[in-house]
């Protein structure tokens, strides 16, 4: 099985250097694409300037698109079988690998959710987002007729099959509504396992906003009713 890492990177200076490093040492992946969509605080000079590595392919955008944008540039690049989808913050780790791809290995999926509420080490989060969370994971559980604990979490994986014959249209967060609709439309149900989550604080970066969710209830609603 050949596993791309697909890292969408904007404005991660203080940590992309970090990621790469953690993605490599599980030693899982054939590939590591970095899709740095508009970086203007220094991450675009740091991937610039590290030495050559076969492993590694780094995929500049112009301008700032989105997460979804990045995304999606990472799918079209990618070579492997599988696709996993790796934030370039370190919120999310990449020694929970195994365990995202076990469900694949073992042929009892061809998606795998990464849950941050199924009982894994985790940071408190803020109530606000875990309740704006919870509400669109709900929802999604409604229209979708699924069980799914944790929706909007980073740790997407996909046999790559999957993927390639969906259209995604999402530039910002709304990829991840749009991609989870779009799965379930097709018959794939997705296999949850529990992960660790280090959450970030503002401060540090932190992108993801309470406008956000408003823009996701509705594309799980448009994308119910629409392709």
């Amino acid at each position: 099985m050949k596993l791309s890492v697909i890292i969408p990177c904007y404005n991660e200076r203080a940590t992309i250097e970090q990621i790469l490093a953690a993605v490599k040492a599980v030693n899982l992946a054939y590939e590591i694409i970095v899709v740095d969509d508009g970086s203007t605080d220094g991450t675009r000079d740091i991937l610039a300037a590290l030495p050559p590595d076969p492993q590694v392919r780094i995929i500049y955008h112009d301008r700032n698109q989105g997460k979804g944008a990045a995304v999606r540039t990472g799918f079209a690049a990618a070579r492997g079988d599988v696709f996993l989808i790796q934030d370039a913050d370190l919120e999310y780790d990449p020694r929970d690998y195994p365990a995202l791809l076990k469900p694949i290995q073992e042929k009892r999926a061809k998606v795998v959710y990464g849950s941050r509420f199924l009982g894994g080490p985790r940071k408190t989060m803020f109530f606000w987002n875990m309740v704006a969370n919870k509400l669109l994971t709900l929802l999604t559980n409604v229209l979708y007729n699924t069980i799914l604990s944790d929706m909007e979490t980073c740790y997407k994986v996909f046999c790559a099959e999957v993927v390639q014959g969906i259209k995604l249209r999402a530039r910002r967060f709304e990829f991840e509504p749009e991609i989870t609709a779009k799965v379930l439309k097709r018959g794939y149900r997705i296999y949850e396992v529990p992960i660790s989550y280090n959450g970030r604080e503002w401060h540090e970066g932190k992108k993801i906003r309470w406008t956000d969710a408003p823009i996701a209830a509705w594309t799980l609603l448009r994308y119910r009713f629409t392709d």
